[in-house]
């Protein structure tokens, strides 16, 4: 019976009479009860890998990976940079016409805890404590990130009215504080709503060298091209401008009145053509008409004036 039950299918024999055990000392081998992977399935060596540690015990899992958390904490492993500002310690105010309609008052909070310097400038210049103020200035670009005010003149009735109080417009201190706060801070800080004083001009050419005679002999002499800003001229962001950290002092922000700053920023203005041909070739060649034009590039049609400012007590 049993030899036709082999004949018949070798399985059904093994059935009925299932092999014996193995001897206590022989090495057996545990066949898991986790389900296999299917063989119909892709799968990467990776992904493999991390299947065969989940199966055998040695791999767990506490939480899913998240991209978000991955960039807070390589955000907060770096160091060195303390880019936080205060609050406003002193509050001071612009009233703006658009050809002389007024539009409204900017209510601007200064840093002078973080920007002592920068603040002291800026604040002299709205209360007309160092001679010279913004009354009757104009704004003269609108960017598309920020607008920018003209200042005061370093030379006629402004120079001469600072130089009676014993006030200058060097800006010597203005651009230590400014490398100071680069210094601290790697990121942008002329962040949406902040207020900088210009200290530089990053667009301005290095001098030219030229020989002069003096005392019957030739030298080498260096020629400045263009001016440096007097520290006067000063920015009100509308957005967040990274390319403002290289040439700006951010010394407040716009505390009440950011829709007054939109209004000026959608004024119309000269459409900028420096991809002109006859304006590169001009100025490749140096030709001064198109430093004119460069100037009058993004300037308002409108007269942007302040009609009055000062400080809030």
């Amino acid at each position: 019976m049993r030899h036709y039950l082999q004949t018949l299918h070798p399985s059904t024999a093994q059935i009925l009479h299932p092999p014996p055990p193995p001897p206590p000392n022989q090495h057996t081998q545990k066949i898991s009860t986790q389900p296999c992977l299917q063989p119909n399935l892709s799968l990467s060596r990776r992904e493999i890998a991390i299947h065969g540690l989940l199966l055998s015990g040695t791999l767990t899992i506490a939480e899913p990976f998240l991209p978000s958390r991955a960039r807070a904490d390589e955000e907060n492993s770096r160091t060195g940079d303390d880019c936080s500002y205060g609050s406003p310690t002193k509050r001071a105010f612009f009233d703006v016409s658009v050809d002389r309609e007024p539009v409204g008052r900017i209510i601007i909070g200064l840093y002078t805890d973080d920007a002592p310097v920068g603040a002291a400038r800026f604040s002299e210049l709205l209360s007309g404590s160092s001679g010279i103020n913004y009354r009757r200035k104009e704004f003269i670009k609108i960017m598309p990130n920020y607008i920018q005010h003209a200042g005061l003149r370093s030379y006629g009735v402004d120079a001469e009215l600072a130089n009676k109080t014993g006030k200058n417009l060097i800006v010597d201190e203005l651009i230590q504080e400014w490398e100071n706060a680069n210094n601290r801070c790697s990121q942008t800080k002329n962040l949406a709503g902040r207020v900088g004083i210009i200290v530089r001009d990053p667009s301005k050419p290095p001098p030219k060298l030229k020989l002069v005679a003096r005392k019957g002999k030739l030298e080498i002499d260096e020629e400045e091209v263009g001016t440096n800003p007097n520290g006067t001229e000063f920015v009100i962001t509308t957005k967040d401008s990274p390319e403002l950290d290289n040439s700006t002092l951010v010394v407040g922000r716009v505390l009440e009145g950011m829709e007054v700053v939109e209004k000026i920023s959608k004024v119309t203005t000269v459409n900028e053509n420096t991809t002109s041909p006859y304006f590169r070739v001009a100025k490749l060649i140096g030709d001064k008409r198109a430093v004119v034009a460069e100037r009058g590039f993004n300037r308002p049609y409108s007269k942007i004036v302040v009609t009055n400012c000062g400080l809030v007590e």
